[in-house]
């Protein structure tokens, strides 16, 4: 199973605990998927909502496609995604009841469609993100002292 990336989203690591992750499909029209498979995407503000036992990807942007014509799509619309009832009756549960949020953390191709990659997630205090930083750093620091003892 072949998976080309076409964006993923490093934002939400930095504000979120990620506790699960779910692959769903995402319904496109023509003219997105051309602008997708040019690169032309961004989820750095999307979101997933629940409404009337359906999941919708909201904020998702996608570039109107360069040679399309004036039927081209929405680039802000909001996008249906395909998921199994038990699997958004569950992440409505734990929307509701746990107080996570459910973002996308990546948008790519698998088997010739497009998938989109939804954790369910707890927003971080301002002191986790500083610890978080603070650990990137030291381990970057690592690196660099094991690279020069390297040579």
């Amino acid at each position: 199973m072949s998976e080309k990336l076409i964006c993923a989203n490093k934002r939400a690591f930095h504000e979120y605990h990620v506790e699960e992750r779910l692959e769903a499909g995402i319904v496109l029209v023509g003219t997105e998927v051309k602008s997708l498979r040019a690169g032309k995407s961004n989820l750095t503000d999307a979101f997933v909502l629940i409404r009337d036992g359906e999941a919708w990807l909201h904020n998702l942007h996608i570039a109107p496609y360069d040679f399309g014509n004036r039927q081209n799509h929405d680039p802000e619309r909001q996008r249906k995604l395909l998921l199994h009832a038990k699997e958004i009756n569950r992440l409505h549960i734990r929307i509701r009841q746990d107080g996570c949020t459910a973002i996308p953390l990546k948008l790519y191709f698998k088997d010739g469609k497009v998938k989109v990659e939804i954790g369910v997630a707890k927003g971080k205090k301002l002191h986790d993100k500083r610890e978080d930083l603070k650990k990137k750093d030291l381990k970057r620091e690592h690196a660099k002292d094991f690279k020069i003892k390297a040579r």
